[in-house]
């Protein structure tokens, strides 16, 4: 009697531990960070028939990310996700230049652009405008935010057509978060000194293989600068230069 008992014991523990094996939901636990498999499910849904054609782990801004770049038709995307709980922190896109033209007719007017602007981004505050030339394409390079999104988009500058849109949270950081780095405009004089003036465009805080360091972007004349800073000292890294015409 005692051994049927047992037996009795031991089977409805077994069929317990079943039934918990296939009613507890399988969820991701938001102490672990996501896996790759999980972030690419992630990226597939959100570029519908996408093709994924590199996957990247590293450090950005201080945070552990997934860079994931794919194909889609005429259009290349790059998707950033955060590893700790797959957030989406960052989306682009541009025209493969096997399809971009040159194009026909004058350039459209800066105002023109504007509204082409607003048409994609409503109630968007214009950061700033540049019209140039890329690969032998004339383009409008815009900056703009809305909320707590940075956009950067490029119009053809002849048929008004989007070329490259892309997005990515603002971070809010105290200027290095206490740890002795120089503010965001330091880096922007130490720029404006290096190139004797011009217009700041661009300013980025970012890891450089461990190196805290400040992209500036700076316009002037027919010259765009990228100057890389050091963000502990302001000594300045790195400064490449190029045409605005290309």
């Amino acid at each position: 009697m005692k051994k049927r008992s047992r037996i009795v014991t031991i089977f409805l523990t077994v069929c317990l531990l079943m039934t918990n094996a296939v009613c507890v939901p399988q969820t991701v636990s938001a102490r672990n960070p996501v896996t790759e498999q999980q972030v690419k499910r992630l990226a597939k849904k959100q570029i519908k028939g996408g093709i994924i054609v590199e996957m990247d782990q590293e450090y950005e801004k201080g945070v552990l990310v997934y860079e994931i770049q794919m194909l889609k038709g005429k259009k290349e995307y790059e998707l950033t996700y955060r590893a700790s709980d797959g957030k989406l922190i960052s989306y682009g896109w541009e025209m493969q230049s096997y399809y971009v033209r040159r194009g026909r007719g004058g350039i459209i007017s800066a105002e023109k652009c504007r509204r082409l602007v607003k048409k994609q981004i409503s109630n968007a505050k214009i950061i700033s405008m540049v019209q140039k030339r890329s690969h032998g394409v004339d383009i409008y390079k815009v900056k703009a935010q809305k909320g707590t999104k940075k956009y950067e988009l490029k119009f053809h500058a002849r048929t008004g057509k989007l070329l490259e849109y892309e997005w990515e949270l603002t971070v809010k950081k105290n200027n290095g978060g206490g740890k002795n780095y120089i503010s965001g405009e330091q880096a922007k004089k130490a720029a404006l000194a290096r190139t004797g003036g011009g217009t700041v465009v661009k300013v980025k805080f970012e890891m450089d293989h461990g190196v805290p360091v400040y992209e500036v972007e700076v316009i002037k004349g027919e010259l765009e600068y990228e100057i890389k800073i050091h963000a502990r000292t302001g000594k300045i890294l790195e400064v490449d230069i190029d045409s605005i015409y290309d």
